[in-house]
């Protein structure tokens, strides 16, 4: 897995997040002909579109883990309101099975932060820097 360091003008960041987020009412989607690969089709061309690297996306029946990188200026909540809005508008137009859903995603996720470092090697880091030569 590449940990690259993203640079702008006037930063240098690794942010990386773990998002896992499910249909409404768990139903099993990713069961339907073409529905995955759609999916993933649609949730590349967004990210793609919007600054966010896929480092790793999977599907299970009844849910979604998708691991990315971004720049610190895209909040988590844009990056979930991105995916989900743009998948669901058009996995609802493609396939007539989940146009009866009143909603294709759960407002709910979860995310947890990744990067280079563990947290413990961090915090002896900030420890030691009185210490260092």
């Amino acid at each position: 897995m590449k940990n690259e360091y993203k640079h702008t003008k006037t930063t240098v960041s690794l942010i990386n997040y773990h998002f896992v987020f499910c249909p409404r009412y768990r139903r099993k989607i990713f069961n339907i002909e073409g529905v995955e690969q759609r999916f993933k089709e649609l949730t590349e061309a967004e990210c793609s579109k919007s600054g966010i690297e896929i480092l790793a996306l999977e599907c299970h029946i009844d849910h979604v883990h998708i691991f990315v990188s971004v720049l610190p200026t895209i909040s988590i909540p844009t990056i979930m309101q991105k995916i989900k809005g743009a998948t669901s508008v058009e996995l609802r137009k493609e396939f007539p099975q989940l146009k009866a859903m009143p909603s294709l995603w759960t407002r709910n996720y979860f995310v947890s932060t990744a990067g280079n470092v563990s947290s413990e090697t961090i915090k002896w880091y900030v420890d030691t820097q009185k210490t260092r030569p």
